[in-house]
């Protein structure tokens, strides 16, 4: 299948335009036979006459009168594109930046981000999604802009990554549960209920294998699907959860957090985002930002009680 030949929509437009061969043909510096010829291809290409005889003139055909406007936005999205880029204005700046995030980082990390996103690009808005999966479409498709999460095998290739902050797994209680006085050993942890975190409703994970290491295995009394869903079902029970230490520190507030009897795999978080934005000033300077926000310092490891924390899911 032939391709048509997309210069003629510039000739198109200029013809559109001025209504008239020879106005055309000056304004685009051709010769009127060249720009008759210019003409009789885009009859061919459209299957329309475009411009008409009408006394002494041209006018345009309904065809012409439909595509006038349709293609005059379409040369100047050209046009933008291949012009170089213009320095970046974050005064002036006015856009909306979609971000997919794991459970947990709007509410540790979105008060210092929209802080500093409104001070240096007051028009700049952020829309934060929830994160059901690790499917690489959206970013692929358009429809968000940057995403966090672990890097998994399901990850597209071409998806861009950068390291935001490592992270540990930690357990939470109720006030006054029993694990929330004396050491947390190894078989009092294990000897617990426990509610386990999975998105696609595994009944094991990570904590199940280390475990299994140490020839013991836990109770899961039920599964759940994000972080913040185990947190609030172990606020008012006896249940146990275990959860990421800094992407659930709001989500622990109030709550007894302790370290782990049992070595579990730390997970690195990183920023993801598709290589067509590499480039983008705006999306770079949002990416720095995101890095700044999540670039403190981690929760003190002695872990008293609580820390701070957010809102969409990474997996257990």
């Amino acid at each position: 299948m032939s391709h048509p030949d997309l210069n003629l929509l510039v000739t198109l437009d200029v013809l559109l335009t001025e209504g008239s061969v020879a106005r055309a043909a000056r304004r685009l510096r051709l010769s009127p036979s060249a720009m008759s010829r210019a003409l009789a291809r885009l009859r061919e290409t459209t299957g329309d006459p475009l411009l008409v005889r009408a006394g002494r003139g041209l006018v345009p055909t309904p065809r012409a009168l439909e595509l006038r406007e349709q293609v005059g936005r379409i040369v100047q999205d050209a046009e933008a594109v291949l012009r170089p880029a213009e320095a970046l204005d974050l005064a002036r700046l006015v856009r909306t930046f979609t971000l997919r995030t794991s459970e947990g980082f709007v509410e540790t990390f979105g008060p210092g981000l929209i802080a500093r996103v409104s001070k240096e690009a007051p028009g700049v808005r952020l829309c934060f999604l929830p994160k059901p999966d690790r499917d690489s479409a959206p970013l692929r498709e358009g429809t968000i802009d940057l995403e966090t999460g672990v890097v998994g095998k399901t990850m597209g290739p071409e998806v861009r990554a950068r390291g935001l902050f490592r992270d540990r797994f930690i357990g939470a209680v109720r006030p006054g549960h029993p694990l929330s006085e004396g050491k947390v050993t190894l078989a009092r942890y294990a000897a617990g209920r426990h509610i386990l975190v999975s998105r696609r409703g595994l009944d094991r994970g990570p904590v199940d294998d280390a475990l299994e290491e140490s020839g013991l295995e836990r109770q899961a009394a039920t599964i759940v699907g994000g972080f913040s869903t185990a947190l609030a079902l172990a606020r008012s029970s006896d249940l146990i959860a275990t959860v990421p230490e800094r992407h659930t520190e709001g989500l622990r507030a109030g709550m007894h957090s302790f370290s782990l009897p049992v070595p579990v795999p730390e997970i690195t978080v990183s920023l993801l985002w598709h290589p067509r934005l590499d480039a983008d000033p705006a999306h770079r300077w949002l990416r720095e930002c995101v890095r700044v926000a999540c670039s403190g310092p981690l929760p003190d490891p002695a872990l008293g009680a609580e820390t701070i924390c957010l809102s969409p899911s990474p997996k257990a």
